[in-house]
């Protein structure tokens, strides 16, 4: 007969655990650098085990976007004579399949990763 006698957990690594555990958020949240920052620290562990994750962001509102600058009228025209050059070397066409899925039929290869004019 098999018995199984778990070991008991130790003090000292719990101890030592809890003390790293707080040392690593004290450095995070003491950190000017990370002023404006929003720190989640999760520990979790056993008799034999000890893991922390730290997960920072930002703060602020996560669906705020940049909106670009508007385009000049030079940069307006060389992205427009660009997709020229890559429309008349492409040859792109739009074509239905079995599925009735519209799927793109380039005359080159490459051109459906973009690539071809440059």
């Amino acid at each position: 007969m098999l018995i199984s006698h778990p070991d008991e957990p130790s003090s000292a690594s719990w101890s030592v655990a809890r003390a790293g555990a707080a040392l690593s958020l004290l450095v995070v949240t003491l950190t000017s650098a990370y002023a404006g920052t929003v720190v989640d620290l999760s520990c979790i562990g056993g008799a034999k085990n000890f893991n922390c994750v730290a997960q920072m962001a930002t703060a602020g509102d996560p669906y705020v976007r940049v909106v670009p600058q508007a385009l000049s009228e030079a940069q307006k025209s060389q992205l427009a004579a660009r997709d020229h050059k890559w429309v008349a070397h492409c040859h792109p066409v739009a074509e239905r399949d079995s599925y009735g899925v519209e799927r793109y039929r380039y005359a080159a290869p490459g051109c459906e990763y973009g690539l071809g004019t440059d």
